[in-house]
Parts: C-alpha cells; structure tokens; sequence
C-alpha cells in the first residue's frame, strides 16, 4: 500500500528541519535569562503573541475530535465544542481576565498565587498544589496529543502509533527545550501561515465538491442516517452513532457547556501569552485577534466533513460490511479491546501474515480487494470511526504533493499546542519548585537544563497515559469536563472573593485533583455532565472548608493585590482604599466589560458557524447568521471596544 510520495516525504523532512534550525537559532535570545525563556521578555508584540495563540489552540487531536462531530452532526457539531473546541474562554481573556493577570508582573500562574495570597503558608500550599495540578493537566493533554498524532500518522505511515508519535513528540520536545517561549512565538507564526494554506485549499475543494444542499442532504443522510445534518439549529433530540448516544441531547449538552464556560473563563488567564504581554491593551488585542483567526479552523474542519461524507459514501454503500467485519475481527482476536483497536487494525493491514488466513480472506470478502484501505476506517462498534475521516480524506481524496503540505498543516496544528503546553509547565517546575526550593542561587543555564530534564520526564509518562485511552474524545471529555470541572471553582473564587485564601484554593483544587483522577480510574465511563457536576461540588466543597479552617490573607497583601489587579466581585470595603474617581473609573471599566460578554459571545459564535453554512451552500440559515453577527460585532464595539481604543 504506497502512502506517501517521495515529494511529500521531503516536505515532511523539510519542514522538521526548518522547525529544529529556528529552534536552535533562537536558543541565545531564549537563555539571555528566565523571564526571557518563559515570556520572552515580555517585549514580543501583541500580534505575534496572537498569532501564536491561535496555533496553540489548534491541534490534530481537537482538529480530528471536531470533525468527527461535524462529519456526524453537520453545522451543529459546532455546540457539542462549545465544551472545549469552540474556545468559548477568549472572551473572558479578552475582555478582563488576561489584563488581570498580567498586572501581577508575575512569570507562571503558581508565581501568581505568592502574588495573591502572600509567601506564607497558605499561599506556598497554593503554589505548589497549583504546580502539580498543572502538571497533571498537561500529562492529560499530552496524553490526548499523543493518541491523536498516533491514530492519525499511522494512516500515512507503515509504522505503529506508538512509534508515529515518539518522532513528532521528539522533534516537538527538542525545538521546544532548546528556544523557550520565543521558539514557542515565532515557529507558532511559522506554522499559522502553513495553516491559512491549508485551510483555503481544504475548504475550496469541498465547496466545488458540494454541486447544492439539497444532493448533499441525501448523502449525508445515507451515511450518517442523521435527518437534521444540513441544520445548524442545536435539537433537543438528534441522531448519533454508537459510541456517541450520550450526545443526542444535543441542545441540553451545548446549554451545559456553555454555562461551564462562562465560570471557567472568568478564571482563566494566567497563560504565558499574557504575562509576556507588554500592557493591559495589548492583552486585549492579542486575545480579539486569536479569535478572528480561529475563525479559519471552522471552514476547514467542516471542509474536511463533508469530503468525508462523500468518502464514506463511495467507499461503503452498504455499510452492513463494516458491523460484519468488526465481528469477524472480534471472532478471532476474542480479547481485542477498544483501546488498542488502533493498534490492533494497523497490526492486521501490516503484518497480515501474523493472522489466520480465515480472518485475511474473510476482510478481503467483505470489504474488496483494497480490503486494507477500508479497514483503516473500521470502528469498534462496526461503523465508519469519525476520528479516522480526517486522515483518510487526507489518504484518498488528497492528490499526492499536496498530501504532504497538508499533512504538514496538520502536523504544525499540534506541534504548536505541544510546544505551548510543556513551555507552561516547564516554567512551573523550573520556577516554582527548583528554583524555589531546590537551587534558588542557581544560575540561568542551570535552570534551563533543569527544564529540559523535567520535560523529558513529562512526555515520557504522558505517553504511558496515552495508550490506556480508548478514545481522543473518551480523554478530552474527561480533561474539560472532568479534570476542568474539579478544578473550576477554586480557580474561579481567587479572583472575585476577598475572603478566600491560600488554605482554601489549596485545599480546593487538591480535593478537586483527587477526586477527578479517582473518578477516571474507577468510573471512567460516567457521563460528562456528572463528571462535572459532582467534581465541582468536591472542589467547592473544598474550598470552602479550606477557606473557614485557615486564616485570612494577610490584610496588606490583599490591599496589594486589590490595587493591582482591580477586579469585580465580593471585595468587601477593599473599593474604599482608592479614591472616589479610582473607583467610578473602575466601576465604569467593570459595567463595560460585563455587558460586552452577550455581544462577544454572538459575535465568537456566529463567526465559527457562518463559514461553515457558506460551504455547504445552506444560504438563508447563513444570512441569518450574518445579521446575528453584525448585531454581536456593533454591540461589542460600541459597550466596549471603542473605549479599549481611546484608553491606549
């Protein structure tokens, strides 16, 4: 089975050495010292932080996770990520979180929390707990990369997943440790550029391949047996496959994720991107251009679904062969589980001989002679698998040369959110724990070398995470609403409650952290709404224990941080240390920000779901759409953008 061409092989190689060789150029910039190696300086512009941004939230496994929905649901896969994918939180970073945090002149988010409730024990228990809560989320999220880039490249190369993954991790990890935060920034904009070319070549040849709506309903009806998949209306009730019943309270599930978003992005922002950032204006315009440029993932993944669609189409007919093949691979591998079904499908089209003739000349008559090609598309359940269209409408539909840049795209999408998740938890280590503790004397290389040894380490036990997962989705589903919602209260309450202390987010987010690992090793099957009610009872329950058992902040850091920061919320008779016009200017910055979040969030909504209706040529829901937008963008610029103007 031939894979690639020579030239996309080249493109590949091309481009891991053009990664590593910038990598390598920017590492005497990266290691002039810790801030420059953490956040750049803070002298990087607004618009390349930006531009990174948008990289660092685009990933192959969130790319193939979202399609997966889209290939299922239509337009309306775009509610089902209003959990994570839709990135829903910019809003909060853009309009107060992100200048919050960037008024600490702090490095990392457990620096932040010495900056929030003082350098005493409560607060030295809140850093560290932050720190390996951090960690833990970031083996998670690695873990997630890792199967994605495994399934994905495993299509395209004769290699194992497990294998597929260790090359791009290990080319990811060394450009990662050896240029900081400014390898982070500039190879992000490197890779942005590759993929805007992707997305315009995706989503024009999938307009072309749509001749109407109306052909397009028929097939996507036949493959997907969905009856409301041109729609862009969240249902009470829609259709879904095996594997994914959980889902077909469509409009329940997208109201749930958006409320779980509006309290987690009020506590967000203690990113890199914004403590590298060179003024509270700057955090703004660098989070409202992130988000105009995540507009472009939409129209390619939706691109990518509907070639899928047809592919799906072409390649099974009658899809009875894909529930018979899955029995007959179950028949003779009786042990095969759903977490090595990849694996388990790559090992049976590569090393065929290893299995019973019976098994082979059985796939081969029910799937054709190019029985190896289809079977890459084979789910557990017996059904075409929604995480595998991307690769194979990349495999098949793709011409050769092209393939590559593409796959290159892709491979950029997640080499960026890889390099931006361990330059964060790097920082936490190295400044929180070994510079802290271990050596605070030591010198700049030291701990720089002290952060390559900890990310070794750390992508080392994500990749045995990675291969206990069944799924990406079964994973990304228990970081945002399990993991997250442990997590959410206690990192929501430092930023609007004067009472809540060290002893209470420590408390808080360690009862969070607890529970949400005991649930994924216990209940790993529990609903994802439950996952995140009963977690956020746990971490609240901690907080506010942990808040009445411990003393206060010390008043003086408080008054520190209240002058600093300037929050809303239950401050108590904080606002009666400014003066009469600190506190009418900042009352007015408040009311400004909060009635923009309605604005904002149509604006964000219906700039990911108008691309999408263009491209399946559904023209009237798309000039509703339109109107929806121009009401979000006015609104937005006339409560709160025109003053974010004039205040620069």
């Amino acid at each position: 089975m031939e894979y690639l061409s020579g030239l996309d092989y080249a493109i590949i190689v091309i481009y891991f050495c053009a990664l590593v060789g910038l990598g390598l150029y920017l590492k005497g910039r990266a290691s002039a010292s810790l801030e420059d190696y953490l956040v750049g300086g803070r002298q990087l512009p607004w618009w390349a932080i930006g531009m990174s941004g948008m990289a660092s939230f685009l990933d192959i496994a969130g790319t193939m996770i979202i399609t997966s929905f889209l290939f299922m649901l239509g337009p309306r896969g775009l509610f089902v990520e209003f959990r994570g994918g839709a990135v829903l939180v910019l809003v909060f970073m853009m309009l107060w979180a992100g200048k919050w945090h960037r008024r600490s002149n702090c490095l990392t988010s457990a620096e932040w929390m010495i900056f929030r409730f003082g350098d005493g024990p409560g607060g030295r228990f809140a850093e560290f707990i932050r720190v390996v809560a951090g960690i833990v989320m970031t083996v998670g999220m690695l873990a997630y990369l890792i199967k994605a880039v495994g399934l994905f490249l495993s299509m395209f190369l004769p290699f194992s997943p497990l294998a597929c993954a260790l090359v791009m991790v290990g080319v990811a990890s060394l450009y990662t440790m050896v240029s900081g935060f400014y390898g982070v920034v500039f190879t992000d904009i490197f890779q942005s550029a590759i993929i805007l070319i992707a997305v315009v070549f995706i989503s024009v040849l999938a307009f072309m391949k749509v001749t109407d709506a109306g052909s397009l309903t028929e097939i996507a009806i036949a493959v997907t047996g969905n009856e409301q998949w041109m729609s862009s209306v969240p249902h009470w009730k829609t259709t879904m496959p095996p594997g994914y019943e959980a889902y077909q309270d469509l409009f329940m599930f997208a109201f749930f994720y958006l409320m779980r978003n509006v309290f987690s992005g009020m506590g967000v922002g203690d990113d890199p991107k914004f403590f590298g950032a060179r003024s509270d204006s700057e955090c703004s315009k660098l989070a409202f251009l992130w988000t105009w440029l995540m507009m472009f993932r939409w129209p390619m993944m939706m691109g990518f679904a509907v070639l899928g669609i047809y592919l799906a189409h072409d390649l099974f007919p009658d899809q009875q062969v894909l529930r018979d093949s899955a029995a007959l691979i179950k028949t003779h591998v009786p042990h095969a589980l759903k977490s090595d079904w990849p694996a388990l499908l790559s090992s049976i089209i590569h090393s065929s001989g290893t299995y019973s003739s019976e098994l082979i000349d059985g796939l081969r008559g029910l799937l054709g002679e190019d029985w190896t090609r289809k079977l890459q598309l084979l789910s557990f359940e017996g059904t075409v698998n929604p995480e595998r269209i991307l690769p194979a409408v990349l495999l098949y539909e793709i011409p050769q040369g092209f393939r590559g840049l593409l796959l290159i795209a892709l491979i950029a999408a997640s080499m960026s959110t890889f390099d931006s998740q361990v330059n964060m938890t790097a920082g936490l280590w190295t400044r929180n724990v070994y510079q802290r503790y271990l050596r605070p004397h030591a010198s700049t290389g030291e701990l720089i070398y002290s952060s390559w040894v900890f990310i070794v380490a750390l992508v080392g036990v994500s990749f045995l995470f990675a291969y206990s997962i069944e799924s990406i989705n079964d994973i990304w589903g228990w970081l945002i609403m399990g993991l997250g919602g442990g997590l959410l209260l206690p990192t929501f309450l430092r930023l609007y409650w004067w009472r809540f202390n060290g002893g209470g987010f420590a408390l808080g987010l360690a009862c969070g952290l607890v529970a949400a690992i005991g649930q994924r090793l216990l209940i790993p099957g529990l609903d994802e709404r439950w996952q995140f009610l009963i977690l956020s009872a746990i971490g609240l329950a901690g907080s506010i224990v942990g808040t009445y058992l411990t003393a206060p902040t010390d008043p003086e850091v408080l008054h520190r941080f209240y002058r600093t920061t300037r929050p809303f919320g239950l401050w108590g008779s904080l606002p009666d240390l400014l003066s009469a016009k600190e506190r009418a200017t900042m009352r007015a910055e408040h009311r400004r920000e909060i009635f923009a979040v309605p604005f904002a969030l149509l604006w964000q909504v219906c700039l990911f779901l108008l691309p999408m209706q263009l491209l399946i040529k559904t023209y009237v829901p798309a000039a509703l759409t339109a109107v929806l937008l121009i009401v979000g963008v006015v609104g937005l610029y006339f409560v709160w953008l025109r003053h974010e103007l004039r205040s620069e």
